[in-house]
């Protein structure tokens, strides 16, 4: 009896389902995409309606011809690939790559590998949904035309092996304006004074009797900012013997609520802020997680829900089954009054998929030690935490605002002095998690009960010098969170386009935040000249609105291309012409003239020249610094090629000191000797100094680049 045929992208979601379905299927694995827009060349017949010419990797050839012969054999093709646009895009790829003939061909969606969900989805198959491929061949059209169309303009007007995309250009444009405002600031001194007071007759001996007042303003006026030590000196001045007295105490009840389960954007802003994991990390490892992990005798299990989602919502039963894992584990008061439901914020979201979770709330993190190693779990134990504490209680807090009065013997000035305190009085969700936040924020503790009229004793003035903080820099969390709010790319898009920007030289990431680089603005300028709509964070964002319209049926494809690219074709042309070659600014200096020197290209590569030539004919070469010492010498390790064109990592030093390595240098020391590490290209580290081997986890994804990379053969 002939079997049925199951594809789905991975191997590890295909051991999975396959052990759910049984002996009557065979599960086969696509890799990913099986058909793409081929390399070299556009792909794409802009005269023909934009028709994209699609092909079969020479690596998945062998693959289609085992998809075949597995085809040949079935009863039915079950298409069950990732429940979006990629997935139905992927499915739809399946069915003309494979010879499938009339053999009858469903579609399964899922949004988490269980048995129960596997199985329901197999009761209830559908259309491949063509709505939703229009809507990925149109992303991926779009991506392909602007890639295609502007990394060229850039090889011309700057140099080789740049390129430019439609995220990662508006993600860009948000960095450096950010940088231009940071390098703009200028920093407006003001002062805080504080006034260490406590209850009478306690002489600040009992620290729960002692606290701290801020500055509000003189009696009688709104709040005042103290401006300077002039300023500072005088208040001062007026305080010397003052008696302080409480005017007014104000106490409410505060609550807290829980924050929803996670979203794509809110899991890699959190992961970030608590894990220190990268959205690529992040990505990577919840994708391990989704697709199965073993568990021993349990064989392989779905531990999460499907990870690109921008939808908070969470299935009845699943909120039913959190509600009673917590009546259990911590009793009924720690539940709401009633199940709560969460509402995306984000324009276009898609509420018909689930919030990341796990697929089974009972399954506690400290019962998956034995099976996970410790990314994976800190990740999971993270989402756990998320899904739990949202169905929990409230936090409650009491909360005290109090007004102090100053009053001088010598008849000087009075001043009012403002202090806040919360005491938590029920920690509801806080129980088991607390949000990371982006900036530190100051803390309220607890005052000591005071009331209205009562005297205060006085322990000391601590006057602050203070100074405006320019606008922090993006960490890849606000970043992401920036992005999400500004409707610039979808959940699948951040982690590829914070990698690309980085891959590209555009920006560093230095401490956690990511600084644009020299390359970066220059790119940016030349864009922001010429094509303004593309990297502009609104126009961004209404393409991504209309490539909704287009997913739900609302709009046709081709006509929202047509509108795109005649403009966007004259402007490349225009530009072609009209803008001049731009040479890329460096921090150095000419050792000669010193005046800033500049990137060129040469017969031999890149090159360091001075801008004051023809005057000063100063070159340098130019050396790609990876950031790491040399651990030989303490030079600057930099990159280079070799005659046959392979790249390899040495001594800016050389030929003095003769250290050189095949793998990239890393910044973190050797665990065993404090050695250099290097990287292998598809993860891993090995110390150069011992016998040190290690692994690191490897990013792995189904979908196709967001940002067109540059074409096979361009200038590099």
């Amino acid at each position: 009896m002939a079997k049925d045929l199951v594809i789905v992208e991975s191997p590890a979601k295909a051991r999975t389902i396959g052990r759910y379905l049984g002996k009557n299927y065979e599960v086969l694995s696509s890799l990913g995409h099986i058909r793409d827009l081929p390399q070299g060349e556009l792909g794409v017949d802009v005269e023909d309606n934009f028709k994209p010419k699609y092909v079969i990797p020479k690596e998945k050839k062998a693959l289609v011809k085992e998809l075949d012969r597995a085809v040949s054999n079935a009863s039915t093709i079950y298409l069950a690939t990732d429940p979006d646009r990629e997935g139905e895009a992927i499915a739809w790829h399946l069915t003309k790559a494979a010879n499938v003939g009339k053999k009858p061909v469903r579609r399964v969606v899922f949004h988490e590998i269980t048995e129960p969900a596997i199985k329901a989805a197999f009761k209830d198959p559908r259309e491949i949904d063509m709505a939703l491929v229009d809507a990925q061949q149109t992303r991926r059209i779009l991506d392909r035309l602007v890639g295609y169309k502007l990394s060229p303009l850039l090889w011309k007007k700057i140099r080789g092996g740049l390129s430019a995309g439609r995220v990662q250009s508006a993600a860009i444009r948000m960095l450096v304006l950010r940088e231009r405002e940071i390098l703009a600031f200028v920093p407006q001194e003001y002062w805080r004074i504080l006034a260490d007071l406590a209850k009478k007759g306690s002489n600040g001996k009992k620290k729960q009797a002692a606290f701290s007042a801020a500055f509000f303003a003189p009696k009688g006026s709104k709040e005042a900012k103290v401006q300077d030590q002039d300023a500072a000196d005088a208040i001062l001045k007026d305080l010397e013997g003052a008696s302080y007295t409480v005017t007014n105490v104000t106490k409410r009840e505060s609550q807290r609520r829980p924050t929803a389960p996670f979203t794509t954007s809110t899991l890699q802003q959190e992961a970030w802020r608590k894990l220190r994991f990268s959205a690529q990390r992040t990505m990577s490892i919840a994708q391990q997680l989704y697709e199965g992990i073993s568990l021993g005798k349990e064989g392989d299990v779905g531990l999460i829900t499907y990870m690109r989602t921008d939808s908070p919502t969470v299935s009845a039963s699943a909120v039913q089954e959190t509600h009673g894992f917590i009546k259990k584990e911590y009793g009924e008061r720690f539940l709401p009054s009633q199940p709560r439901a969460y509402v995306a914020r984000t324009k276009g979201a898609q509420e018909a998929h689930e919030a990341i979770r796990p697929t089974s709330v009972p399954r506690k993190p400290a019962t998956l030690k034995a099976h996970l190693e410790s990314a994976p779990l800190r990740l999971y134990e993270l989402i756990w935490k998320r899904m739990v504490a949202s169905q929990m209680a409230n936090a409650v807090f009491d909360s005290t605002s109090v007004d102090i009065e100053t009053s001088s013997p010598q008849g000087a000035q009075s001043y009012i002095f403002k202090a806040k305190g919360s005491v938590q009085k029920f920690a509801g969700f806080l129980t088991l998690y607390n949000e990371g936040k982006d900036e530190e924020e100051e803390e309220e503790g607890a005052l000591p009960a005071l009331d209205k009229g009562e005297a205060l004793d006085f322990l000391g003035l601590d006057p602050q010098q203070k100074f405006t903080q320019p606008p922090a820099r993006y960490s890849e969390a606000t970043l992401v969170k920036a992005l999400e709010e500004n409707g610039i790319g979808r959940p699948s898009t951040y982690a590829p386009t914070i990698v690309t920007i980085q891959a590209r030289k555009y920006v560093k990431k230095e401490g956690g935040l990511l600084h644009p680089q020299n390359l970066g603005m220059l790119v940016n300028d030349l864009l922001q000249e010429s094509f303004p709509d593309i990297i502009d964070a609104k126009f961004t964002a209404t393409m991504e609105e209309e490539l909704d319209e287009i997913a739900r049926g609302e709009k046709p494809w081709v006509p929202f291309l047509k509108s795109f690219y005649a403009p966007f074709e004259k402007a490349v042309d225009t530009a072609t012409v009209s803008l001049p070659k731009m040479n890329e600014p460096t921090d150095e200096v000419c050792d000669l003239c010193g005046k800033p020197m500049v990137i060129k290209k040469g017969r031999f590569g890149l090159f360091l020249a001075c801008t004051g030539y023809p005057e000063c004919k100063n070159t340098k070469p130019h050396l790609i610094k990876v950031g790491v010492k040399c651990p030989d010498d303490g030079g600057e390790i930099v990159e280079k090629k070799s005659r046959k064109g392979k790249t390899f990592y040495s001594c800016a030093n050389y030929p003095n000191c003769k250290f050189a390595t095949s793998l990239k240098p890393i910044p973190e020391p050797c665990p065993n000797c404090g050695g250099l590490l290097g990287a292998f290209p598809r993860g891993g580290v090995r110390c150069t100094n011992c016998e040190f081997k290690g692994r690191r986890p490897r990013a792995k994804s189904s979908e196709q680049p967001e940002e067109e990379p540059a074409p096979v053969g361009a200038a590099s």
